[in-house]
């Protein structure tokens, strides 16, 4: 990792994040609750998952990785319709595959795998849709690909204003982008767009916009994008929990879902010379796990996830 980022203030509040700097050849992630600040090579990542009804474990998957030097990070966020060992065999799937693709910056074959992962578990794992997001800090490029999962959202600094990620305009003809588990034809496309440092980028598990609003209809996407609006971009911490306040009051109560939001927002430091010449040694030594994943089996949140 970058040493000379600085670690942010351990002293946070008791409800806050925990702050977390994710080493170098390591990969953290799991199916359980989760409210961390993760400090990578390049990155600020704030990660907020909420199983349904207060489980224990859900089927909303998300994992973050950091390469041999640090240079490469991977996102991931996905949305699993199973439930159980199910779930649970999925996550360790997206673990494993996290970490024999560490240290790759493309990341479409990543995808593909997945999906022909889906295929050998057959009905069992359901589909899953999934967001997947790999930033190389020297360039300050992020590649995102998605997976029939909605479609982050982007605030750029510079214009002050926030916008659906577009995503790959070309297409070969052939099926793309389907979730996880619907077909093994399909392409996976990544677009690739540079960051500015306070750049954002927001992805969220459906559970949030199809959580009911006010009027008692759902969210959608566009009252997600009303919403964040309403947010002040310049305390990135407090996007997350200004969301949940406002869209699932109650401690998340309304909500008939898994609920998981990852924000990320480059910093503009890029990777010492120290974790460079250290790759090898790392490489050598072997990818640190630390994940955390468990069945949803006989939890409250399981029943929902079949659909």
């Amino acid at each position: 990792m970058d040493d000379s980022h600085p670690m942010p203030n351990a002293a946070q509040p008791a409800t806050g994040p925990t702050v977390e700097r994710m080493e170098c050849l390591e990969v953290w992630g799991g199916n359980r609750p989760a409210q961390r600040h993760l400090v990578l090579t390049g990155l600020d990542v704030w990660i907020h998952s909420r199983p349904q009804g207060g489980a224990a474990a859900g089927g909303d998957v998300y994992y973050a990785s950091s390469c041999a030097s640090g240079r490469i990070s991977r996102l991931l966020v996905a949305d699993v319709s199973g439930h159980g060992s199910a779930v649970a065999e999925v996550a360790r799937g997206l673990r494993d595959m996290m970490r024999r693709h560490v240290n790759m910056v493309r990341q479409t074959r990543f995808v593909s795998q997945m999906n022909e992962q889906f295929a050998r578990l057959g009905e069992a794992a359901g589909f899953a849709t999934a967001v997947v997001c790999t930033y190389f800090a020297p360039r300050r490029s992020l590649a995102v690909c998605t997976a029939g999962h909605p479609p982050p959202l982007l605030y750029r600094v510079a214009t002050g204003t926030w916008s659906w990620w577009q995503g790959a305009a070309t297409r070969t003809g052939g099926p793309s982008d389907l979730p996880w588990g619907v077909s093994t034809d399909t392409e996976y496309r990544q677009q690739v767009e540079t960051l500015a440092p306070g750049d954002m980028l927001l992805i969220y598990s459906d559970g949030l916009i199809e959580a009911p609003s006010q009027s008692g209809q759902s969210w959608g996407r566009a009252g997600l994008l009303d919403q964040v609006q309403r947010l002040n971009p310049q305390e990135p911490a407090s996007l997350i929990p200004g969301l949940l306040a406002a869209m699932l009051p109650g401690d998340g109560a309304s909500a008939q879902d898994d609920v998981t939001l990852l924000l990320l927002r480059p910093t503009g430091t890029s990777a010492s010379l120290k974790n460079n010449l250290l790759a090898l040694f790392r490489l050598a030594r072997g990818v640190r796990d630390k994940s955390d994943v468990v069945s949803a089996v006989g939890t409250t949140a399981a029943e929902p996830r079949a659909r």
